[in-house]
């Protein structure tokens, strides 16, 4: 069969760098630091007190009160990142068909703060009043509520669910919504990923793997993908969703094209439950895949927006795998971790930096890598490759790569590819 042309329509954000599309841009390409003290809770026992957390997020501007105490933090933040994509696209719901119009926005943890609530109430008082749990527990909790929710509001009856894969989670949604769309089995997708798992279980669990940044001195500059001092990621919450459409539907209804998505790739590391294999043997496979998908060379890719959580092994495997993959043209690449400006949001990593890509593609702009200092190299990473440090970088770029690597093992890649009609 005929393959359809997928192109992306609609963005929508609710993050550490802005609550909208134009404000998280600006800021990312100003190369601003999304990290402060944890508000969420009180962090002051905890290894790590700070994250990149969402700011002068108001609930009440989107739901009314009865509405949002239904929902966990991560599912209020989806919806409200679906609501700018969806205005963003600027479709008319009432003139398409919405049975053929599906959600695929996914968690990698879901409502953790509702849970902890729920349980420490228990243990407070359940054994000596009984169980008293909220009838909106379960529903508050489960990974794929966003999703669901965003149907129900829109009355959106194509293809729904969650892909739950840890950090690599909302990128594997991007490549089922664009697999939808392509076989013929949707005319648009709202795709993504959101989290909001910046809670005393969130950061308790992993200050206990070691893997986030204990940077509390310094926390602007905790996040630093490629040097030799980085110590873990920063944690990050919120929401990125893509509106996701076939060609023909888009040009029937006049959309503006942002640009296309061409593939996706998806791997598995086999190797252990949340460490890289040292040699990115994973990494490299996914990324050949997602080539091979979208009928592309090595050579026609000029950015690539990596995983690039600042761990130790993961940082260096990655950057193996870039030079493995691509060859000589991994030094004409320009490759960035954003996530040092936004932290790790974790579930919804791979589709706020989709947006990113997105972005980069449409303005011709390759946004930072920051927090690199000289004299902080690794011996380990390759220096001949442009990581993009400390400042955005204008280019043309025509194809944007964009990596996402789970605890288990995941890693997804999808490609997006500027428009010609």
């Amino acid at each position: 069969m005929e393959l359809k042309r997928v192109v992306v329509t609609g963005l929508g954000v609710i993050s550490p760098l802005g609550n909208d599309v134009p404000t998280f841009w600006n800021n990312l390409i100003k190369g601003v630091s999304g990290a402060g003290p944890i508000t969420h809770f009180d962090a002051s026992l905890f290894k790590t007190k700070f994250a990149c957390e969402v700011k002068n997020f108001d609930p009440n501007s989107y739901f009314d009160r009865k509405e949002a105490r239904k929902m966990d933090l991560y599912t209020q933040y989806a919806l409200a990142a679906a609501k700018e994509a969806i205005e963003n696209s600027a479709v008319d719901l009432e003139k398409v068909d919405k049975d053929e119009i599906g959600v695929i926005v996914s968690a990698g943890i879901g409502g953790i703060e509702t849970f902890e609530k729920e349980i420490t109430d228990y243990a407070l008082t359940g054994k000596e009043i009984g169980p008293k749990f909220n009838p909106f527990f379960i529903p508050k909790m489960i990974a794929d509520i966003a999703a669901g929710q965003i149907s129900i509001q829109y009355g959106l009856r194509g293809p729904n669910y969650a892909t739950v894969s840890a950090c690599a989670s909302s990128t594997h949604a991007l490549i089922a919504a664009f697999t939808h769309i392509r076989l013929g089995q949707a005319n648009m997708m709202i795709a993504g990923g959101a989290e909001a798992a910046v809670s005393a279980g969130g950061v308790g669990g992993f200050n206990s793997m070691t893997a986030i940044s204990t940077r509390n001195d310094d926390f602007i500059k905790a996040s630093r993908p490629f040097s030799k001092s980085r110590d873990g990621f920063v944690m990050g919450e919120g929401a990125a969703c893509l509106v996701l459409e076939e060609l023909d539907h888009a040009l029937a209804r006049g959309a503006t094209i942002l640009c296309e998505v061409v593939g996706g790739g998806m791997s598995a590391d086999a190797y252990h439950l949340s460490a890289t294999h040292p040699e990115g043997l994973g990494a490299k496979l996914v990324m050949k895949r997602a080539l091979k998908d979208a009928g592309l060379q090595p050579e026609d890719v000029d950015y690539i927006n990596v995983h690039g959580t600042a761990t130790p092994v993961g940082d260096i495997s990655e950057a193996k795998a870039i030079k493995e993959v691509f060859g000589e043209h991994a030094y004409n690449l320009n490759i960035s971790s954003t996530k040092s400006m936004t932290g790790h949001l974790l579930g919804a990593a791979g589709a706020i930096e989709g947006v990113a890509s997105v972005l980069a593609i449409k303005n011709g702009i390759v946004p930072p890598t920051i927090n690199h200092e000289l004299g902080d190299e690794d011996e380990e990473i390759d220096y001949k490759l442009n990581f993009t440090f400390n400042k955005a970088q204008e280019r043309t770029v025509n194809v944007a790569l964009s990596n996402t690597f789970g605890f288990g093992g995941h890693n997804a890649s999808v490609i997006f590819k500027k428009f010609v009609k």
